[in-house]
């Protein structure tokens, strides 16, 4: 399946996702849209997780990724890392819906597979802020990220290391007044003094399976 002619949402439209109008983003950016549009008006958790974390850390999110998936949740990211990759996974064999939001334009863009299904039964909304860029590059990367943080009304950093990108992003979504969430572990004191809180469903059990 292949995307073709995305619906195109400037900050006028009725169903241009609210969020956007205010926050992180100064100026909100058009928005090519495919799938099911009435998924912007759930709550929506965006999950970050950076390539490299802590064991810990992975058992924890992989356990998280099941709750979700058993809460139906609707989960909003970028799902480009290997770990957010497997969150996908697990949530696209549970009933919630999602938010994919690929660093690149998503014209002509051919889903996986996995992902054709729940576009078909209405649970896969893809969004992208670019109109142009076919490649994925760092700094659409990082803009994605923000476009994600400013979409999202609550926000699940996995990991982040000291001084990263990542850890900026968690102090501007803090800023911003959006609920910021991580995992127990004692390698995210540094995102715990930013004001991130755990979880609520992230107290379970620890067996890392998908």
């Amino acid at each position: 399946m292949k995307v073709d002619a995305p619906h195109l949402l400037t900050s006028t439209d009725a169903a241009y996702p609210a969020n956007l109008r205010a926050g992180l983003l100064a100026v909100p950016p058009p928005v090519a849209a495919w799938g099911n549009l009435a998924i912007l008006g759930d709550e929506l958790l965006a999950i970050y997780c950076s390539a490299r974390c802590p064991g810990n850390v992975i058992l924890r999110l992989s356990d998280l990724a099941v709750a979700l998936r058993t809460a139906g949740a609707t989960v909003v990211g970028g799902f480009h890392s290997p770990l957010e990759v497997e969150c996908l996974r697990t949530l696209l064999r549970g009933a919630g819906r999602l938010v994919v939001c690929p660093a690149r334009s998503i014209e002509g863009m051919r889903l996986p597979v996995e992902w054709q299904a729940a576009v078909v039964a209405g649970r896969l909304l893809l969004l992208s802020p670019f109109e142009q860029a076919q490649r994925i590059t760092s700094d659409t990367s990082l803009e994605r990220n923000r476009f994600v943080a400013a979409l999202a009304d609550q926000v699940l950093i996995a990991h982040a290391a000291e001084g990263s990108r990542t850890e900026q992003l968690a102090r501007e979504v803090a800023a911003a007044g959006k609920t910021l969430y991580t995992l127990p572990s004692p390698d995210n004191a540094n995102l715990i003094a930013l004001g991130a809180q755990i979880h609520p469903l992230a107290e379970g059990a620890t067996d890392g399976q998908l």
